[in-house]
C-alpha cells in the first residue's frame, strides 16, 4: 500500500492495530464458550475480557516478541499474557495458529468486500444518473473503432452500468463466500476443540462455520475473491478506456473535468490530459495481478503448508486498497464527466450520412434487388463518401441503378436518426426497470 491510493477506511482493516484487535476478539470469545463448555474457569474467561478488551497491544513490543520467537501469533499470545496476566494461560486451548489467521482474514475481506460494494453503489449511482441525462443524446457507435451507426451517450452508460451490476452481484457473492470462520485445530478434526467453540466465534465474528476445513480454511474461497475483484478491475478498465479515447483531440465527445488551477503538462499549456482514466487503467492492471497468485494457493500440501501466507499478506491489502480507491476514482470521473453532445453530433455527419449505409442496403433488398448487389451499389458509393469526394446521399440519389428501385424521397427518409433510436426507451426498461420508459 502507498498513501497515493489508499483511502483511511480501507487502510484501517489492514493495520496492525486491526488485525491484533482482531485475533484477540477470535481468542476471547473462544474462551468464552470454553468456559461455557467447562473447559477453562469463567474466571479465566472474564480475565481475558476483562483485561484486555480496552487494551491498547503494543504492536513494537509484538514484533519485537516475534524477532525472537519467529512465529507471529506466538508474539502475540505472548504479549496478551503480559496484559492479562496467569488467566492467559487459558487462552487458545485446542486450538492453531490458522484458526485466529484465517477468521482474521475472513473478516478483514469481508470488510473490505463491504466498502468496496459501497463503492460499486457510488460508480452505479453516477452511471444511472448520468444515463438518464443523456439517454436521448445521440453519438456515433464504433465498431474496431471505426463509426459504425448511431447510438445515444446514455446507452453507453446504461452498458457499463448494467455491468457494473453484475460487478456487484459477483462481488456480493464473494463477500459472503469468504466469510467463514475456522476454529478446528491442528488439522481440522476438532480434536481439542468442542466445535461449538466455533461456532460461537463465528456467530459472535458475523461469520459462518466453515463446513470442514483441514487446518485451514480451503483457498477456492479466497481465489473466488480474488477473481471478483479482478473483474469489477476489468470493467473499471473498460469505462476507461471508452472515456481515453472519447478525449482524444479528433474526438472529443466526453473529457475528465479539469479543474480551475489544473495543468496538463509541464512543457505545452494547451493539454488536457485523461490523466485519471489513464491512473484508472493502470490501477486495474495492480488489482489484476493477485489473481493468478490467488488461483496458485488452491493447491497447497496436505492439511497445510504456509506458501499461501506471504502471498495473502500481499494481495489482501493491495487488492482492496487499489481497487476501494479505483472505485471512489471512477465514480467521481462519471460525475463530473464533461459531454460534447454537438460534436457528438458533428463526428455522427462527419461523412453525409455514411452510416445509415446499412438502411439503403436493406431497403434496396426489399425492393427487390439481390442483396450482394444491394451490397455492390451502396459500397460503390460509401467508399467516395469515405473519402471526402462525394457525399453519401448526393452519390446514392444520382445512380440510376438505385432510383429505379428507390424514390428520392424513399432515400430522404432512410437518413432519418430516430430509426436507430427508436428502441432506447425499451433498452432501459431492461437495464433500469420499468420506471425508466417514457
Amino acid at each position: 500500500m502507498i498513501p497515493r491510493y489508499t483511502r483511511a477506511e480501507m487502510a484501517d482493516i489492514w493495520s496492525p492495530e486491526t488485525k491484533f484487535r482482531i485475533w484477540f476478539e477470535i481468542e476471547a470469545h473462544a474462551a468464552d464458550k470454553m468456559a461455557e463448555l467447562g473447559v477453562i474457569p469463567r474466571e479465566a474467561a472474564a480475565a481475558v475480557w476483562g483485561k484486555g478488551r480496552d487494551a491498547t497491544f503494543d504492536v513494537a513490543r509484538i514484533d519485537e516478541i516475534e524477532r525472537e520467537v519467529k512465529h507471529d501469533v506466538i508474539a502475540f499470545l505472548t504479549h496478551l499474557a503480559e496484559i492479562v496476566g496467569p488467566e492467559a494461560r487459558f487462552v487458545h486451548q485446542g486450538m492453531t495458529s490458522s484458526d485466529v489467521l484465517d477468521t482474521c482474514l475472513s473478516v478483514q475481506l469481508a470488510r473490505a468486500g463491504d466498502l468496496l460494494l459501497d463503492g460499486l453503489d457510488a460508480v452505479l449511482a453516477a452511471l444511472k444518473a448520468r444515463a438518464f441525462e443523456h439517454k436521448r443524446t445521440p453519438c456515433i457507435g464504433r465498431s474496431h473503432g471505426i463509426h459504425a451507426e448511431p447510438t445515444t451517450f446514455g446507452l453507453k452508460l446504461a452498458t457499463f452500468y448494467a455491468e457494473f451490476l453484475r460487478a456487484r452481484a459477483r462481488l456480493a457473492s464473494a463477500r459472503e463466500e469468504i466469510a467463514v470462520c475456522a476454529i478446528s485445530g491442528a488439522v481440522g478434526t476438532f480434536a481439542n476443540v468442542d466445535p461449538a467453540v466455533e461456532a460461537h466465534v463465528a456467530e459472535k465474528m458475523g461469520l459462518a462455520p466453515e463446513p470442514i476445513s483441514t487446518q485451514v480454511i480451503p483457498r477456492d474461497r479466497h481465489a473466488a475473491f480474488f477473481s471478483a475483484l479482478a473483474l469489477c478491475a476489468s470493467s473499471i478498465e473498460r469505462i476507461a478506456t471508452e472515456i481515453r479515447h472519447l478525449q482524444r483531440s479528433e474526438v472529443l465527445e466526453a473529457e475528465e473535468y479539469f479543474s480551475p488551477g489544473q495543468k496538463g503538462s509541464s512543457a505545452m499549456p494547451h493539454k488536457r490530459n485523461p490523466i485519471l482514466t489513464e491512473n484508472l487503467t493502470g490501477l486495474a492492471r495492480l488489482v489484476r495481478m493477485c489473481v493468478v497468485p490467488a488461483l496458485e494457493n488452491v493447491a497447497l500440501w496436505h492439511e497445510r503448508d504456509i506458501s499461501h501466507s506471504s502471498v495473502e499478506r500481499g494481495i489482501g491489502p493491495d487488492a482492496t486498497v487499489h481497487l476501494d480507491f479505483a472505485l471512489r476514482r471512477l465514480a467521481g470521473v462519471i460525475e463530473k464527466l464533461v459531454v460534447y453532445p454537438e460534436r457528438m453530433q458533428a463526428n455522427i455527419d462527419l461523412y453525409g450520412g455514411l452510416t445509415h449505409s446499412q438502411r439503403v442496403l436493406l431497403a434496396l433488398t426489399q425492393a427487390g434487388v439481390a442483396r450482394e448487389d444491394a451490397y455492390r451499389l451502396v459500397q460503390r458509393h460509401a467508399a467516395p463518401a469515405w473519402r471526402g469526394e462525394t457525399p453519401f446521399f448526393d452519390g446514392l440519389a444520382g445512380d440510376e441503378e438505385i432510383t429505379q428501385r428507390l424514390t428520392r424521397e424513399e432515400l430522404e427518409g432512410l437518413f432519418d436518426l430516430g430509426h436507430h433510436l427508436k428502441h432506447v426507451d425499451a433498452i432501459f426498461e431492461r437495464v433500469f426497470g420499468a420506471s425508466s420508459a417514457g
